[in-house]
């Protein structure tokens, strides 16, 4: 006989995990149910970014995790912004060790922010179960049920679908993404550090680097390694610079020559910028939450920074939803979650493209922007932080309800 849940999580990534362990903690049963095997390796460092209030809502959803996951990563104290090969903007915060106090942020591989947040899920009591890829879903006024390919199925009154970019449960629940797909191409490279003689925590970012022909290159650190970004111009050849030995003979033009035999990761990307038509079905037992709702390009750590509250409030919403007097209200607990997560999508899709925009190497107008920044900035030194800050897109948040759950 299948065991009924009131919530299942589809997929144990960290937006799944988060969604698992909100449940737990707001005595809501649930199960996660994750298509790979436990421990399956997962390739490249992904996501390392930590924006401070998503520490802060990990935090409150399991005290102690915020904080376990600052002290895990590092903290970069410097950043840099160059153009054309000379510096224009460096910001130096310091570091200040507040044991009470989250920190702004904090950089570390994603495999070990997903370590952290399944501890957590273990500790709780959060249940799991693997290697059971979901193919189909049958959605009733009821609830779930959910088959998988090993034949195995599943019953729950609500799902929430965080299995990323080709989720199963956004097509089954008849929903879809929308929105374009950048021209550009970058580059994504992980490079473990020397810990013997490591380089200084500073995120540095290049306008037009002069050794790479004009392309931006940005260097950004997490724990035990560097991120480095490279934009390809329209015309360049992606094998020739994303093969081994193509990121062998450029790195070491930008780096010192021996990161050039630390390459642990390399993947070439076409950035989405979507978001799915809507976050729940027409019956309300679905929500969608992270990559299966929306994809951006990682400038200012949109993604799983956006992922995270998109479980949380998933969470609330089906909490609601659970102890609504009647099926109107019910219905209205999930309309209002999806609603206000992807007016939070939309928004954070907008200001990514905001920061592509700002970078692209083939637009005129924002060329001609950034070379006259670049030439006053010993003049009007605001310039240099404009070109710093451009990159991330939007620094404030995005609108939200005044609904609370």
């Amino acid at each position: 006989m299948t065991k009924p849940y009131d919530v299942i999580v589809v997929g144990a990534g960290p937006v799944g995990l988060t969604a698992g362990l909100a449940l737990k903690q707001k005595g809501i049963s649930c199960a996660i149910i994750e298509a790979e095997e436990k421990d399956a390796p997962r390739p490249g460092s992904r996501a390392i970014y930590l924006h401070h209030a998503t520490l802060k809502l990990l935090e409150e959803t399991y005290p102690g995790l915020g904080f376990s996951l600052a002290n895990d990563g590092v903290i970069w104290p410097v950043k840099r912004t160059f153009y054309k090969g000379r510096e224009v903007y460096v910001r130096n915060y310091g570091v200040t060790n507040n044991p009470n106090q989250l920190p702004h942020f904090t950089s570390l591989h994603q495999h070990l922010i997903e370590m952290h947040l399944y501890n957590a899920c273990v500790k709780a009591g959060v249940e799991f179960i693997w290697g059971q890829p979901i193919e189909k879903m049958e959605i009733t006024d009821d609830g779930v049920k959910l088959s998988a390919t090993t034949g195995n199925a599943f019953e729950a009154k609500y799902v929430i679908g965080c299995d990323g970019a080709r989720s199963v449960v956004r097509s089954e629940a008849g929903l879809k993404l929308e929105g374009p797909r950048t021209k550009d191409t970058f580059l994504v490279i992980d490079l473990e550090e020397d810990m013997d003689n490591p380089l200084p925590l500073e995120r540095v970012f290049h306008y037009h680097h002069p050794a790479m022909g004009g392309r931006n290159v940005m260097f950004v650190p997490f724990k035990g390694g560097w991120r480095v970004d490279l934009q390809l111009l329209e015309n360049d050849d992606v094998d020739e610079y994303a093969s081994l030995d193509g990121v062998k003979s450029w790195i070491p033009k930008v780096m010192d020559a021996k990161y050039a035999d630390r390459i642990t990761w390399v993947s070439s990307y076409r950035f989405h910028q979507v978001v799915s038509n809507a976050f729940t079905d027409d019956k309300r037992r679905i929500l969608l939450a992270g990559e299966a709702a929306h994809l951006f390009a990682p400038f200012g750590a949109r993604g799983l920074n956006s992922g995270v509250p998109d479980a949380i409030i998933a969470v609330r919403g089906i909490k609601k939803a659970l102890q609504a007097p009647n099926e109107e209200k019910r219905r209205e607990a999930i309309e209002e979650a999806a609603t206000e997560r992807r007016i939070a999508a939309k928004w954070n899709r907008d200001a990514s493209t905001t920061a592509l925009h700002h970078i692209q190497g083939d637009s005129p107008e924002m060329n001609m922007k950034r070379e006259l920044a670049a030439s006053l900035v010993s003049i009007v030194p605001r310039l240099g932080r404009w070109l710093d800050e451009g990159p991330y897109g939007p620094k404030f948040g995005p609108p939200e309800l005044t609904t609370k759950y």
